[in-house]
């Protein structure tokens, strides 16, 4: 049993309990649970629970989640036109995670059991989606994720053999992202060693796992890697890491950091001499904000790439495509655009489209039955769960990036590796940092 199956074993009571009445508390949770998503057919509100973790420090992966929460509010008016042939009241509950594993869980499950959500849509970190898909899972929920690497969704919970009923997920692997980054190293002269960072959490140990995560595939292409121990993350002091890249001769950097982690990393391998080809990590450098925050230091950071204002898909809602979405961010935000942004705009595009063709929105295995019927053409790509690689993932496009001097912004982030998808070419070259 993993860590959250014991979570949410522990945290909650499971349906069968719920269903067998042991007690009043639970009798009473029972009824609020089941009655109105088993109605037959006819208009009323559907309930689509959003969860995104929009404070702690994780924060920067959903702060585009409120922005298009609200347009894509004002753009039903509160009501969903269905393919039934009926218009629905709709009301979308958006919840914090907090940053938090176990918050994530507790709100999960209550808006499962309390809102009666009959659609749950939990968005951006690992931390949010895994224990929010535990819960949907267990209570038999409906659930679209996207903003993790799918294998950190589907290892933990028993492996690539294990399938679920009621759990789904789009976004690209940690294959794609090993793929990319090598790619991009490829386009450098360096001796081939690749030192390699991971946080002491699930994020941290999905992508250092020696059998699916990044350090096996990493050394089969032809590198030498270098893992001295994963970090604690928010920790202040990196030497112990720094001293061994150096004693090793580490001209390459690898693996996931957050933004905080990975300004003090960037910083103290600056103080300590240690001036590697290439810093090469997951999420951290997704956002401009945290490569802005390293001062000179973030130019040349070289990052997986999620989306951009290239993609050349139009949205199923709004018909824009991510060049207009980037600008009207920017517009309205007076801030530069981010990679969830896209995701945060498709995810909602995904779970609009369940609920309209299901057979009955206020049923939740109706709206399961529609999600896996899934077949749509997105902001950033085109969605449909084909069993290819798993019965529940659906993957999207990846690309390598260089974050470099800007123009309107202190910082641009540019396309500089196609190896994974060539959907279009590289905007320009790769350049080894210039510390």
């Amino acid at each position: 049993m993993t860590y959250y199956n014991k979570l949410v074993k522990s945290g909650l009571p499971s349906r069968r309990t719920v269903l067998k009445g042991l007690g009043a508390g639970v009798a009473a949770a029972s009824t609020l649970a089941m009655p109105r998503y088993a109605r037959a057919a006819t208009a009323g509100k559907i309930k689509l629970g959003y969860l995104s973790p929009t404070t702690g420090p994780l924060a920067l992966f959903g702060e585009t989640d409120g922005y298009t929460l609200q347009k894509i509010r004002a753009l039903l008016g509160g009501q969903l036109q269905c393919a039934n042939g009926n218009t629905y009241e709709i009301e979308i509950l958006d919840r914090d995670s907090q940053s938090n594993p176990n918050k994530a869980s507790e709100i999960a499950g209550n808006l499962i059991l309390n809102d009666e959500v009959h659609l749950l849509v939990p968005a951006s970190t690992t931390d949010t989606i895994l224990p929010a898909a535990e819960q949907s899972e267990l209570y038999e929920t409906p659930c679209i994720s996207s903003g993790a690497p799918w294998q950190a969704v589907i290892m933990p919970r028993g492996g690539g053999k294990q399938t679920f009923d009621w759990t789904y997920h789009f976004f690209w692997g940690l294959d794609e992202a090993l793929n990319t980054f090598v790619g991009l190293w490829n386009h450098l002269e360096t001796n081939k060693k690749v030192g390699m960072l991971f946080p002491q959490n699930i994020d941290g140990e999905t992508w250092g796992n020696d059998e699916y995560g990044l350090p096996a595939p990493t050394r089969k292409a032809g590198y030498e890697v270098v893992v001295p121990g994963y970090f604690q993350p928010r920790t202040n002091d990196f030497s112990a890491q720094i001293s061994e890249f150096k004693k090793q001769g580490c001209d390459i950097i690898g693996g996931i950091t957050y933004p905080d982690d990975l300004k003090t990393f960037v910083t103290q391998c600056n103080q300590q001499g240690f001036k590697p080809k290439a810093v090469t990590v997951a999420a951290a450098l997704l956002f401009p904000g945290g490569v802005e925050a390293m001062g000179p230091l973030g130019n040349g950071m070289s990052s997986e790439v999620w989306w951009t204002p290239a993609f050349p898909f139009k949205s199923s809602l709004t018909g824009q495509v991510s060049s207009d979405i980037a600008s009207q961010w920017e517009a309205d935000s007076k801030r530069q655009w981010t990679q969830p942004l896209g995701y945060s705009h498709a995810l909602l595009e995904v779970a609009l489209d369940i609920l309209k063709r299901s057979s009955n929105p206020l049923d939740r295995q109706a709206n399961r039955d529609a999600l896996v019927a899934t077949d749509l053409q997105t902001l950033v790509g085109h969605i449909k769960f084909d069993g290819s690689p798993h019965k529940n993932i659906c993957k999207t496009p990846i690309f390598g990036g260089q974050w470099v001097k800007g123009e309107k912004w202190p910082y641009d982030l540019k396309i500089v590796d196609n190896t994974v998808n060539q959907l279009f070419a590289p905007q320009q070259a790769i350049k080894p940092i210039a510390w």
